[in-house]
């Protein structure tokens, strides 16, 4: 049986002969981190790495597609991200908005929806429209779900399901005592969806910056070095992988299956 350094030899289609397809995770989140670096190494702007960044995506959705894992939560936007210098955080807003205006309808010939997770506040007024119609325009699409991640903070997440819980009991539309996981999962903005399986962070960094707090509590974690411009769909698959080769136990101590 071949090591994990011996995976990386592999060509995509022996990787992919490689997957046991009852096995794939049904919902992939990724950080998707590196643009910044990517870019400074090369003595580019830092546009540019978040403009090569975005063929990144296409790859992994289009890996998505082909092996048929039905979510994918893609960090674009953190919260964080507005302590960044307002040219870089405008041009990067501006570059989410025209990508998602260029490629929603490819999107939705091939059956893949999309969702916004995250708050719409001071977001700009033409891309939260985008975002809109985009949502709109895919809402029936079964192939595919992707989760754009845009202006989310996984703290900001529960203060806003927190408000609107609170907002019930003082009503007396509900009891403290109805509370419970169930409950707060339901005012989350992934909301009907399985938790994550597996998250991907790219750019070698072990931390998972404010993402999908709740959600990820027993996500499998995998961190690559590659940054994430140069992040392939060999690069996917080497993840899935190695994400099949665990033992999940979700606290227990007898063998669950990845799927």
């Amino acid at each position: 049986m071949l090591n994990r350094q011996e995976w990386e030899h592999l060509s995509e289609e022996e990787l992919k002969g490689m997957l046991d397809p009852e096995r794939l995770p049904r919902h992939v989140a990724i950080i998707m981190d590196g643009n910044r670096r990517w870019a400074k190494q090369r003595g580019l702007p830092i546009l540019q790495g978040h403009r090569a960044g975005s063929r990144a995506t296409r790859q992994v959705i289009e890996a998505c597609v082909e092996l048929g894992i039905p979510i994918l939560t893609l960090y674009a936007f953190s919260t964080e991200n507005w302590r960044r210098p307002s040219l870089e955080v405008q041009g990067l807003l501006r570059l989410i908005e025209v990508t998602l205006k260029r490629e929603r309808d490819e999107l939705n010939s091939n059956g893949i929806r999309v969702r916004h997770i995250g708050s719409t506040n001071g977001l700009p007024e033409s891309l939260v429209k985008i975002l809109q119609d985009t949502e709109e325009m895919t809402k029936e699409n079964k192939t595919l779900l992707v989760n754009v991640a845009i202006n989310y903070g996984g703290r900001n997440e529960l203060v806003r399901a927190i408000r609107a819980i609170a907002k019930k009991v003082a009503l007396g539309e509900i009891s403290p005592d109805e509370i419970d996981e169930d409950f707060v999962k339901a005012h989350l903005d992934t909301d009907g969806l399985p938790d994550p399986d597996l998250l991907i962070r790219t750019g070698s960094e072990w931390r998972v910056s404010n993402f999908l707090l709740w959600q990820i509590a027993y996500t499998e974690l995998y961190v690559t070095p590659t940054l994430w411009p140069d992040f392939t769909k060999k690069n996917f698959l080497l993840a899935l992988l190695d994400y099949q080769h665990r033992e999940r136990r979700f606290g227990g101590i007898s063998h669950v299956t990845s799927r």
